[in-house]
């Protein structure tokens, strides 16, 4: 049998533009620095969540990709997922926190380990930030690949569905390194109404290749 799905909305973020469902949001920049363009976004989108400035660059944004999502498709916040998971995939993990978590603890003669930066030495913290915004109770995974494959991805979600228990799936391509922002976030559905078999061509599409 296969599975009846549909990709209800879809957010792209690149170091130039931001869009919704292939329709571009205007944000107003206030610099050339990458790592301000998020910034930038999240003030675009009028949010009230301090602890977003104390995220590392990957944490941003699939942060803010998950936000713009999940309010376009009206999840409620306050009502316990317990049938939605969270699944992410890129090809550095954290490396871009990491190297700077490095330098702080390579001098012996300078070393100053900082516990804020050490935080985001893992790929996952993004899902659970997203997963305590959203209130998604099922499973949150991250997954590490060598390149952007829309197949990938593809059989990825097909075997998240292969659980009846999931209904919703908050999924897509997360990658932040060295201010290089590239973020494909798609929430999935199971549906009567306008199902398709999923195919690796829809991804590709949505990404822009």
């Amino acid at each position: 049998m296969e599975l009846e799905l549909e990709i209800k909305s879809y957010c792209r973020i690149t170091n130039h533009s931001v869009s919704l469902n292939g329709k571009e949001i205007p944000v107003t920049r206030s610099n050339e620095e990458e790592s301000i363009w998020l910034d930038d976004i999240y003030r675009s989108l009028k949010m009230q969540y301090l602890k977003f400035f104390k995220m590392d660059g990957l944490c941003k944004a699939g942060f803010l990709a998950a936000e713009l999502v999940c309010n376009d498709c009206g999840l409620d916040r306050d009502n316990p997922k317990r049938d939605t998971a969270i699944v992410c995939v890129n090809s550095s993990s954290s490396l871009d926190d990491d190297t700077v978590y490095q330098q702080t603890i390579e001098d012996k003669d300078n070393y100053y380990p900082s516990p804020s930066v050490f935080v985001y030495t893992l790929a996952n913290i993004v899902t659970g930030e997203i997963a305590i915004r959203h209130k998604i109770m099922g499973e949150t995974s991250f997954y590490i690949t060598e390149n952007f494959s829309p197949q990938y991805i593809c059989d990825t979600i097909n075997d998240v569905f292969a659980d009846n228990s999931v209904n919703g799936l908050l999924c897509g391509w997360t990658e932040y390194y060295h201010g290089n922002c590239d973020v494909l976030m798609m929430y999935i559905c199971r549906s009567d109404e306008s199902p398709v078999k999923l195919i690796s061509q829809h991804i590709a599409g949505l990404y822009g290749i």
